[in-house]
This record gives C-alpha cells, structure tokens and sequence, in this order.
C-alpha cells in the first residue's frame, strides 16, 4: 500500500537532505560493494599467454596459469565469483561441439585447477555451444542452418554434466532452447551434484552489443555476419521475458540473468518485482567498449560514470552484475575503505 506524503514547501524541502555528504550517505537507497560483482574472464589454450582484446580495452585472454594468478587477486579483493568463456582454436570446432564436453577440454581443466588453488572462489561456466561450433550458432544446426532445439538440449546436458564434474559451483546456459533448464537439473540430480546451481540466462536478447564478445571468444568470424534471432528474444518485449524467467525457475534455476544489462534495465526491474527471484544482469561487451571509448577520449571520468553505472544495476533490482569492471571496482572499493579506516584510526 502506497502512502501520499502531503507535505509541502517549504516545510518540506528536498534539497535539505542532500546537503551534506553524511545525510546523503544515510539515505542512499543503494549501494554498490564488491559482494555485487562477478568478473567475466576469456581463457585460452596453452600456457603463459595473454592476448589483448582490441574492442575492449583492458581485458585480455588469459591462459589458465595466467587466469589462476588473476584469480588470487580478484579473490583476495573480495570479489566472490568468476565467470569463464573459452577461446577455442578452429581445429577443436565442428558442426556437434563435440568439444563441449571432451572432459579434457579448456574450460573444464581451468574449473579443477581453480578448485584446487583457489577454492574459495565461485566458479560460474558458460552452457552453450557458439565457442565449439564451426558456424558460431549456440546449438546444432540444421541443412538450413536453423539451430534444432532438442538436439541441441542433450549436447548442452553433456556439457552441463561435464562442468559439475569438474566441479564448477554454478552452470550457466546461456543459449535459449526451450527446456533445457528443467533437462539439464533432472541430469544434475540424476548424476548426484544436487548442490550445483543454475545461473539461467533467462532474458537474453537478441542484442546488438555482444559484438567485442564475440571478437574476443572468436565466433564472428564462424558466425559470418548472421544472427541469433530464432532463439535469443526480440528487443522488443518485456512480458515474453517474464514467461521465460517463471518457464526457467519452475524448471529448477536457482537464479535468472538479463542480458544485455543498462538498455534493459526495466526488464531486469519487471523481473525483481513482479517474480522475486534472485536476478542478475550482465553489463556487455558493447556497454564496456561504449565506456572505456568515451572514457578513453577524456569524455567520461572512468571512476565516477563505471560507479554510477553499475549502481543503477542495483536500483533496478539486480543482486548481481556480471561485468569486465568487476576488478577495477573492486580495487577502487578496497582504496575507499582502506581511507575510511585511516581516517578513523587518525580521529582515534
């Protein structure tokens, strides 16, 4: 129930408790900490390599000992979970995404050697299939290139299956079929990792900002100029994306995903609001690589406008952001804390 505040000026003026920093502090109805970040990292096959991304500038392909080192770090800032995409050479792709699921594979060997040195850590895998397919589409392909989507279901469980093996803390499809949340937790239980979790990508559009994304896992070049359309969801709705999300948490997800993130913020409120589920959102390559080229030319200041965004990802409702400003944010976290506690030891 709504309450109108009848108040009037100048018994009441707004600007009053804006005026001073500690009254702005007590009523902000948000705030962003390091236990809201979840850092989106590429690794590559190999050893002791690191590869730039040039449409995102800052991020790198990391080999796995490189990306175990980075681990360290992140975890000892705080930041609770990583989320791992593959960079896999053209001679492990083909049309099945056999690879997806070899138990020997990239993401499955940087999952063990992540539990074993840095335990602590939240491992998230990305379930789909565009990184292992020779056509870069998410699923198995028919002769007409229409990606099938039960056939596609049973590779996604084998690679799901494949994962929790390794001992990845949470599985996260990402590529749309129908059902294949509700196939790939009766799989989970079926084979006793009844502690895995689901990080559904729930509302994934078909979106124009992924494009660093897939310069940087090497599926546009496959991919060849086409599109996602017959899976991933029309920008243009809402509604169809709550039907997704209940469709997903009644199949057994533990959490659901909104992607892209700041351009579909009000998908992401609708989601918190009207289901109450636990909701994330990932700010995208193309929001990044918008950021860091206006931050890059001296339009943006880099700390205040990344801050700010990844607050209105909070005021919006999400518990989460996947984001490649996850380490920077964290870092910055750390200064401002470690200046408070100065400060207070000063005044003491």
């Amino acid at each position: 129930m709504s309450v109108s505040i009848q108040g009037a000026f100048p018994a009441r003026r707004m600007r009053r408790m804006r005026k001073h920093d500690f009254s702005r502090r007590l009523m902000a109805e948000n705030q962003i900490s390091v236990n809201d970040l979840i850092y989106p990292m590429f690794i590559l096959m190999g050893k002791n390599r690191r590869e730039t991304v040039e449409s995102m500038p800052g991020v790198e392909r990391l080999s796995i000992d490189l990306m175990l080192e980075e681990a360290e770090y992140l975890s000892k800032l705080g930041v609770p979970a990583i989320a791992l995409f593959p960079v896999i050479s053209q001679d492990f792709k083909s049309t099945c995404a056999a690879e997806a699921y070899n138990p020997e594979g990239l993401v499955q060997r940087a999952v063990r050697l992540l539990k074993e040195h840095v335990p602590q850590m939240g491992v998230i895998t990305d379930v789909a299939l565009d990184p292992f397919t020779i056509h870069g589409q998410d699923g198995i392909i028919d002769e007409t290139g229409y990606v099938m989507n039960d056939v596609t279901t049973e590779v996604l469980i084998k690679q799901a299956l494949s994962h929790a093996e390794a001992g990845a803390d949470v599985v996260a499809p990402s590529d749309m079929m129908d059902g294949r949340i509700g196939a790939i937790r009766e799989a989970l239980e079926e084979a006793g990792y009844i502690h895995t979790q689901i990080m559904a990508y729930s509302a994934k559009y078909a979106s124009n900002y992924y494009g660093p994304f897939r310069d940087a896992v090497g599926s546009a070049g496959n991919l060849k100029g086409g599109d996602k359309k017959t899976y991933q969801m029309d920008p243009a709705n809402s509604d169809e994306a709550l039907h997704e999300v209940a469709m997903d948490v009644n199949e057994g997800a533990d959490m659901v995903m909104v992607k892209p993130g700041m351009p579909y913020l009000d998908v992401v409120r609708r989601v918190k609001t009207e289901l109450q589920v636990p909701t994330f959102a990932y700010q995208v390559s193309g929001e990044y690589a918008m950021h860091m080229a206006a931050i890059q030319n001296g339009w943006l200041k880099e700390r205040e406008t990344v801050l700010e965004s990844l607050l209105c990802f909070k005021r919006a409702g999400a518990d989460g952001i996947l984001t490649y400003f996850a380490k920077p944010v964290a870092e910055w976290l750390a200064e401002e804390a470690a200046a408070r506690q100065a400060d207070s030891d000063n005044k003491a």
